[in-house]
């Protein structure tokens, strides 16, 4: 695959590029909106597209890309295929085996995983900068980004609610490498430990009882659902019955978009991009202005 031609580190590029976020299905990707707004505020005349690729067609259509391409965003089913691909990987890509941004470097594909930021960030906007014990629910691939972004926290100790307690193995695997204790709890479960924090990681669509929603939102706290397209969720109507502050995943979006932004600019995630008060304002009014 042809490579791009990057700047020093740090460094704007400001020509044209190509840009894309893949994964299958993507049509109900918010991915363009958020790119596209943030490239018009820094006045880049980038590209920024949606792709439908399956985890099969993926390497081929990596190995596609021309020179004119500067990155990627993955979706799912594509970031364990996207973790394969990378020559180098940030610490919460390694941390997580999940790649969700690529960017084409000349000497191959960089990884990083900005769904972790993602998640720090949006809870920071609720005023949650620390917390020694949490839930999450689920243990799919998304509740890997929710481990680390809770031990990133602080977080000591961690409930995983999950249909079957062999799901939650790999994660308590990754809690031993953070210092996170990590226990399974069913779904069943009579009552669950109050908690400060619950961050709910099942798709929109997946099946849950109103019996077990309501045993989870009594447990108080503020609940941050990772689903942003299925809203209200059967969860957070739950937390809003039981009087407890619930939150979707848009914030999430937003910033881990942001991060890509970042990443796409100028190589780095930790560094700002000019004038980003005014490109994230113009990526939430993307995000959650309709």
């Amino acid at each position: 695959m042809a490579g791009l031609v990057l700047g020093k580190p740090g460094q704007v590029l400001t020509d044209s590029r190509q840009l894309a976020v893949w994964g299958d299905p993507i049509t109900h990707s918010r991915s363009p909106q958020l790119h596209s707004a943030a490239y018009r505020v820094l006045g880049l005349d980038w590209r920024y597209e949606r792709r439908q690729v399956s985890e099969r067609g993926f390497a081929e259509a990596l190995a596609s890309l021309d020179r004119t391409w500067r990155g990627l965003s993955l979706t799912m089913p594509l970031k364990g295929a996207a973790y394969t691909a990378a020559i180098v990987r940030d610490r919460r890509a390694e941390l997580t085996g999940a790649v969700n941004t690529l960017l084409l470097d000349p000497d191959g594909p960089r990884g990083f995983n900005t769904d972790i930021g993602g998640i720090v960030r949006s809870l920071g906007e609720e005023d949650v900068d620390g917390v020694e014990r949490a839930r999450i629910v689920g243990a799919g691939a998304t509740a890997s980004s929710a481990l680390v972004a809770l031990g990133e926290l602080g977080a000591r100790q961690v409930d995983v609610v999950a249909r079957r307690a062999a799901a939650v193995v790999p994660l308590q695997a990754l809690g031993e490498k953070l210092g996170i204790q990590v226990d399974p709890v069913p779904f069943t479960a009579a009552d669950y430990a109050v908690v400060p924090l619950t961050i709910a990681t099942l798709p929109g669509d997946a099946p849950l009882t109103e019996t077990a929603a309501h045993a989870l939102a009594g447990a108080g706290g503020l609940l941050l659902d990772v689903v942003y397209g299925h809203w209200p969720t059967v969860l957070s109507s739950a937390w809003e019955r039981a009087g407890h502050p619930a939150v979707s995943g848009r914030g999430m979006l937003l910033h881990q978009a942001l991060l890509q932004v970042r990443i796409f600019t100028s190589g780095d995630p930790d560094v700002p991009v000019d004038d980003e008060e005014a490109v994230l304002a113009a990526m939430r009014e993307a995000i959650m202005g309709d």
